[in-house]
């Protein structure tokens, strides 16, 4: 019995390592400019960029620049500063002095029934004038040319809806563990939409970028406004309104400021995971109960003096193979690569204590405002 257990666990290992590498062959990088068709007429793509920013001061200002200074496309920036106690108003009035295309609103009271980035989102998509609007976040360092690629590629593809990544910057070699293994978990969302599967879709607050009219028509942020993973559901109502999406690894375009160790991803996590699983307890429960079933298994499988039982966290570790996939495409060393099935455990531990605190406070604080689940698990989009 026990033989057919380990086995049996083996294989399973196996076979999501393969199906891993077999859905990351539809997990690429943007192509870069120079391997893009200009647009036949010749003219430049308009897009409205919106962010919702709070208490950003370190960072903002580099942020618009970096968005100011993209090639190759005629850009608005929109910045909502959502209840800023800090210089981040200051800095955005300095900003929207020195350059006509930077306009910025401030939120002072969020309404009843918003999270308040989505209301901010919601706020600086109305301002928006062009034929495109990217949402991305106020610690996000765009390259230059990366607004073009997407929307050239978008023309490329006919579709409505391009989704990066976000490229975390790790210090640590467990942080890019981490950073692989939220790939992975990403890769049959990445196969599903680049091959226009019906039910699949995807969407990243990093850079979610969205034709207009289809923004419109899916009921952006008005539909989203208590949902707390607005940026992966956003990409949901695009392929609810019959739009496409094409999504990308980020990496060094998308330069992401958070998370840098796999400490701080399992903190930043804290509100994200439960909602993940739609604030459903039984199901966390179960995920845990069998989590740790399958640890004790991997662990104690060695000790059996089996061939079997030694198999079993050879099949484990196998994960490093698709993790080597990704860290090649992201232009990293190996290191984080055969540290991934380590790592594994801890998004499971981060998923665990997002529920715990969740249900303990009966609900999330985000931005300094409170939410109770049953707000949450009433309005939010599924």
């Amino acid at each position: 019995m026990m033989n057919l257990l380990f086995g049996s666990l083996t294989v399973l290992f196996l076979a999501m390592s393969i199906t891993a590498l077999v859905h990351l062959r539809w997990a690429r990088r943007l192509p870069s400019l120079r391997d893009l068709a200009i647009a036949p007429d010749g003219k430049r793509v308009r897009c409205s960029v919106v962010l919702a920013a709070r208490d950003e001061e370190e960072r903002i200002e580099r942020t618009i620049r970096l968005i100011l200074a993209q090639s190759h496309v005629e850009v608005e920036v929109i910045v909502v500063d959502d209840r800023s106690t800090d210089r981040t108003s200051e800095i955005l009035e300095r900003l929207a002095a020195e350059d006509a295309r930077l306009r910025t609103r401030r939120v002072e009271t969020l309404p009843d029934g918003w999270l308040g980035k989505c209301y901010a989102c919601q706020t600086g998509a109305k301002m928006a004038t062009r034929e495109w609007i990217l949402f991305t976040d106020a610690d996000c360092w765009l390259k230059p040319d990366i607004i073009a690629r997407a929307l050239r590629v978008a023309a490329r593809e006919k579709v409505e809806h391009v989704a990066l990544t976000p490229g975390a910057v790790p210090e640590t070699i467990p942080g890019r563990a981490w950073h692989l293994a939220f790939l992975i978990s990403f890769a049959n969302w990445f196969s599903g939409v680049n091959r226009d599967k019906p039910r699949a879709y995807f969407g990243m607050g990093a850079f979610n970028l969205i034709e207009t009219g289809m923004y419109q028509r899916c009921g952006g942020y008005e539909a989203l406004r208590l949902t707390v993973l607005d940026d992966v559901r956003l990409g949901l109502l695009v392929r609810r309104s019959g739009g496409r999406t094409r999504a990308f690894i980020g990496g060094d375009d998308v330069e992401c400021h958070w998370g840098r160790t796999a400490r701080a991803m399992i903190g930043l996590m804290e509100k994200n995971y439960f909602a993940a699983m739609d604030y459903r307890t039984g199901a966390v429960i179960g995920a845990g109960i069998i989590v740790s079933l399958v640890a004790v298994l991997i662990l104690g499988g060695p000790f059996t003096g089996t061939w079997v039982g030694m198999a079993a966290p050879v099949g484990w570790f196998s994960m490093a193979l698709p993790a080597g996939v990704c860290a090649r495409r992201l232009g990293w060393g190996i290191g984080g690569a055969l540290m991934t099935p380590f790592v594994f455990p801890l998004l499971f531990y981060a998923m665990l204590r997002s529920a715990a605190v969740t249900l303990h406070q009966g609900g999330i604080w985000w931005r300094e405002t409170f939410y109770s689940l049953e707000q949450l698990r009433g309005g939010g989009v599924k």
